[in-house]
């Protein structure tokens, strides 16, 4: 069973609406016209929905909240409202406070009860949280739902992410179509220890929240907990999955997939572009990990890769430095061999069973000048583990982005 993409977003799959607008909250711009407040809501009232959070152990209210109204309602959601311009992180009981009160103004304009709603929240950590600002932002935005309001939903969850970040996929079945759609934003401060950003997903199909939890778990990890900018793992990371069930085909098994397929294409389609609209990103590196002892290791090994400056900073400048690709395999923690070990940058073999290949240098740094490149790793051991991630450059655009982030 196949899924296309499809242009397309949150409010692709029948049952759902949204809505993005400008409260005040960010700086205002002549030029730009941003957005700072989205709301999504289920034409159907409560439906079934799942949601991975941050292991950030300096969690924001949003994310306390979140966790907290899902537990409370056994995996249902009316809607969700999302603000960027602020994270409302580390701004202690008044920013609980101010938490609360936003799921609140948004509870009564889908309708439903406070813990229905889901919240969350973008920004700046430590800054407070101007709770009149969301509470009009609320107002507007819910009288601006509708089924074409998913573009402006998606622009306004932006913070540095310098595009908007949606699409959706659908899968034919027996019984019918399946469609998935979905929206994100992250840029800096990714690390794939969860989901390391904001995610916003749907999906028509008709499934249990125990099913649809295990359903994300499984694409998350192989999606959103495979990508990495920087190595940053934010306060306010989250994803959530919403089912309206308006296609009328029953998922009874997290694995079907009717379900799986267009759920991990959208996500990992968003995945990507989070890394290609890295800060300061030049260009979009898909790191495979082979011959590894375990998936565990393989998945050990492509971090250590993925994350290592020494290695973003020579693909940046198109030096194909194999020795930095295997010393980060090495210290990796994964078991490793050395007279075994290969490394491929797109077909060009550098190091193959631990003889170096250097006068291959010149074709492997073509491959380092395209803007999307394959670096593929063996670690020797002569497993069947294997592991793809994604990761960027590291450029001197994201050392400015973030050293002036708050100036």
């Amino acid at each position: 069973m196949h899924a296309t993409l499809i242009n397309g977003g949150v409010t692709t799959p029948e049952g759902f609406t949204a809505a993005g607008v400008y409260c005040g909250i960010k700086a205002p711009n002549p030029i730009t016209h941003p957005l700072d407040l989205c709301l999504i809501k289920s034409t159907s009232g409560p439906v079934p929905a799942a949601a991975v959070f941050t292991t950030n152990l300096a969690v924001a209210a949003p994310v306390v909240i979140s966790r907290d109204h899902l537990t409370r309602t056994r995996g249902l959601c009316a809607g969700a409202v999302v603000n960027s311009g602020c994270a409302n992180a580390c701004t202690g009981e008044a920013g609980t406070a101010v938490a609360h009160a936003m799921a609140a103004a948004a509870a009564a304009a889908l309708g439903c009860s406070d813990d229905l709603v889901f919240i969350a929240s973008t920004g700046t950590i430590g800054m407070p949280l101007n709770l009149d600002k969301i509470k009009a932002g609320v107002l507007a935005a819910s009288a601006a739902l509708s089924v074409e309001g998913g573009y402006e939903a998606t622009r306004a969850i932006m913070t540095t992410d310098p595009f908007p970040k949606s699409c959706a996929a659908v899968c034919d079945t027996p019984k019918g179509r399946v469609t998935v759609g979905g929206m994100t934003k992250g840029s800096g401060m990714i690390e794939p220890r969860m989901a390391t950003m904001l995610g916003f997903l749907t999906t028509d199909a008709k499934v249990s929240p125990q099913v649809l939890q295990a359903a994300l778990r499984r694409v998350c990890d192989e999606t959103f907990n495979a990508i990495t900018v920087d190595g940053e793992c934010s306060t306010n990371d989250c994803v959530l999955l919403m089912a309206s069930g308006a296609s009328g085909i029953e998922i009874t098994d997290p694995a079907d997939p009717a379900l799986i397929e267009p759920l991990r294409e959208v996500a990992g389609h968003l995945a990507r572009e989070i890394v290609r609209g890295g800060e300061g990103a030049t260009k979009l590196v898909t790191v495979r990990v082979t011959g590894a002892a375990s998936l565990a290791d393989a998945r050990l090994a492509a971090r250590t890769i993925c994350n290592s400056p020494l290695v973003k900073t020579a693909i940046h400048g198109g030096d194909p430095n194999w020795g930095r690709l295997i010393a980060a395999a090495g210290r990796s923690g994964a078991h490793f061999v050395l007279d075994r070990a290969s490394v491929q940058i797109g077909d060009v073999d550098l190091f193959v069973t631990g003889v170096p290949y250097d006068e291959r240098t010149e074709a492997a740094a073509s491959v380092l000048l395209q803007p999307q490149m394959v670096i593929t790793v063996d670690l020797g051991t002569g497993g069947s583990g294997e592991a793809t991630m994604w990761t960027c450059d590291f450029s001197e655009e994201y050392v400015k982005i973030n050293a002036e982030y708050r100036t």
